[in-house]
């Protein structure tokens, strides 16, 4: 950590040099959370492109089926299966009232 004072008096503290701290200060992230990270950034590039022309400008969060396609290519890869969840299953997800 580096303490830079300024002239009016304040202090500005730096963390691993001004780099990314999760990368310079600790050990990043892993491989198997990268490949994942850029499968989701190289198909929302080409869905942006495909859908060129009929997008707003604005944010859009990743279409939901694009990042459940990654994490079961993910799982697949892994040798891991995972089971559909039931309707009730579902709306306890997309419920606040019953808990979080």
């Amino acid at each position: 950590m580096e303490e830079f004072s300024l002239k009016n008096g304040k202090k500005i503290y730096v963390l691993g040099e001004g780099r990314l701290i999760n990368l310079a200060a600790a050990e990043g992230h892993p491989s198997s959370v990268m490949d994942m990270s850029f499968a989701n950034q190289a198909l929302s590039a080409e869905f942006l492109v495909q859908s060129q022309g009929t997008l707003q400008k604005k944010v859009y969060g990743v279409p939901q089926a694009m990042d459940q396609e990654i994490a079961r290519l993910k799982l697949e890869s892994m040798g891991i299966r995972i089971d559909l969840i039931t309707e009730k299953q579902k709306n306890y997800l997309c419920s606040w009232e019953m808990g979080t």
